[in-house]
């Protein structure tokens, strides 16, 4: 677990490095590197659409099935 932590950390620090010496792009210079915020954004937009998709269906769903009132069902156990 420690391993895995310090790998992190020093892949999170040369990351930084290289950004600050212009190796790797951060157009807006909020310290995330453009080659990572570029895919993020793509997936937000696709994630967006899915729920929007979600929202139709589970609407379409609900009108179609009929509501019920189940009676509650009384244990005469002892």
């Amino acid at each position: 677990m420690l391993t895995l932590i310090i790998v992190l950390v020093v892949a999170a620090a040369v990351t930084f490095f290289l950004m600050k010496k212009g190796k790797i792009k951060d157009a807006n210079n909020n310290h995330i590197p453009d080659a990572i915020e570029k895919p993020i954004e793509v997936v937000k937009e696709k994630v967006a659409v899915a729920k929007e998709e979600v929202k139709e269906v589970v609407e379409k769903v609900k009108k179609a099935v009929p509501k019920k009132k189940l009676a509650a069902k009384k244990s005469t156990k002892k």
